[in-house]
């Protein structure tokens, strides 16, 4: 395992632009407000991800594909939702699953959630990975793993989520050592729980530990019963607003 340490500093003359990565809202149907508020002119968003039913779905969804088209139309990324179950599901799975996302929402990329984090599988999502990439010109790639895996993956994709669960976890969190080798905008965290006086401080753990791709939210999961990212959190315009003057940076 590699040492882990408490700090990082960004390296000398690299740029770091926090911005938004959304780990995907519920339908369109069941949460309008949510995606409109996406196409905010300003908002600084690096990409959304579609999850129409945990994928694709069996058919087309013209809701999926209206939110979709809005946001590509204002110029940001739309990832496709492929479910890596930890190594459990199959190259032909995913690659199935890719191909209807981009022939049904004409999607930029991938994320890969729950990926798979130890050496061994290392190989098969590099054929995953170069298979998404040999089908979707300049797809862009993120490997949803939730903690620091094998830094070989690094290599694999565009950029890695290191960090994924609650704030009482983040807030102690260590970040491995290999990844000060890398600019900031390789890796992603994703926090709930967060309560709204914490911000700046969870803002300044993703500084330390070189994350320019967050999603900070004060839903919970109660318990591993519900997902704390299908609805926005309540202090939305807060941390638009925080990022966007470079509050905490």
């Amino acid at each position: 395992m590699p040492h882990l340490t408490s700090t990082q500093t960004t390296a000398p003359g690299t740029e770091f632009r926090t911005g938004f990565g959304i780990p995907g809202y519920a339908h369109p149907l069941v949460a309008p407000t949510e995606w409109g508020e996406l196409t905010r002119p300003g908002t600084p968003l690096h990409w959304v991800v579609l999850n129409v039913a945990d994928g694709p779905g069996s058919r087309p969804d013209p809701h999926c594909l209206q939110a979709a088209g809005r946001l590509r139309n204002a110029g940001v990324r739309v990832l496709g939702h492929l479910d890596a179950g930890h190594g459990a599901h199959t190259f032909a799975e995913m690659i199935s699953d890719a191909h209807r996302y981009i022939e049904w929402y004409q999607v930029d990329g991938f994320l890969l959630d729950r990926c798979p984090t130890e050496r061994g599988s290392l190989p098969a999502i590099r054929r995953t990975v170069t298979t998404l990439r040999a089908i979707r010109d300049g797809a862009h790639i993120v490997l949803g793993h939730g903690t620091h895996p094998y830094p070989g993956y690094a290599e694999s994709a565009d950029q890695l989520v290191t960090f994924s669960g609650s704030w009482s976890d983040y807030r102690w969190s260590q970040v491995a050592e290999w990844t000060a080798d890398y600019p900031p905008d390789r890796f992603c965290h994703f926090v709930h729980g967060v309560p709204r006086p914490h911000l700046d401080e969870a803002l300044r753990i993703a500084r330390w530990q070189g994350a320019s791709t967050i999603y900070f939210t004060d839903r919970t999961n109660h318990g591993g019963r519900s997902d704390p990212w299908e609805t926005m959190p309540g202090y939305w315009d807060d941390i638009v607003s925080r990022i966007d003057t470079g509050v905490s940076e």
